[in-house]
């Protein structure tokens, strides 16, 4: 079965990003080297099966019930990145994302936990934002800004990336 690691798609994309001339560039070494960071305080958790893109616009709401769509990400991972990318794409509040995983957990999670989770959300909004620069470079939609995709994303990468940093004492380029 498909594994996702958002690590690996990470690189991936930066791959795909050196392989065209880009105004995205001469960002990837500082990029790449903030997501081996954030990699680097994961914890373990069991191998699950999830969405992998778990954004509000992925998720439709009918009136009776809710519809989980777009699964061209899913495949098996740990289930910290849904977690994460559920609290930060729908920009939750640190209380609700707190909620969040102790409805999981059945409990309170952690300090090495919670570092994790708040380094997954950043990986969230960095693989987003990365995945905008690619589309950007191969998509053409003329109902679609790429570049102001990117914008939008950068910037909330970067402020969840300087509340991890701040919280966690770590200094990243």
């Amino acid at each position: 079965g498909f594994m996702f690691w958002v690590f690996h798609v990470i690189r991936d994309y930066a791959a795909t990003l050196r392989a065209r001339t880009n105004p995205y560039t001469d960002e990837l070494p500082d990029l790449l080297q903030q997501a081996e960071t954030l990699e680097a305080v994961q914890v373990p958790m069991p191998i699950i099966f999830g969405h992998n893109d778990l954004l509000p616009g992925n998720i439709l709401d009918d009136g009776k019930k809710l519809w989980l769509i777009d699964f061209e990400y899913a495949g098996f991972n740990t289930a910290m990145f849904d977690l994460a990318g559920a609290s930060s794409n729908a920009q939750m509040s640190e209380a609700q994302a707190s909620e969040l995983l102790q409805s999981y957990l059945s409990s309170k999670p952690d300090s090495s936990f919670m570092r994790a989770f708040a380094a997954m959300q950043c990986a969230s909004l960095l693989r987003e934002t990365m995945w905008a620069m690619v589309s950007y470079l191969h998509l053409k939609n003329a109902d679609v800004d790429y570049g102001a995709y990117v914008n939008e994303n950068r910037k909330r990468y970067l402020a969840a990336l300087d509340t991890f940093q701040s919280a966690h004492g770590l200094i990243m380029p």
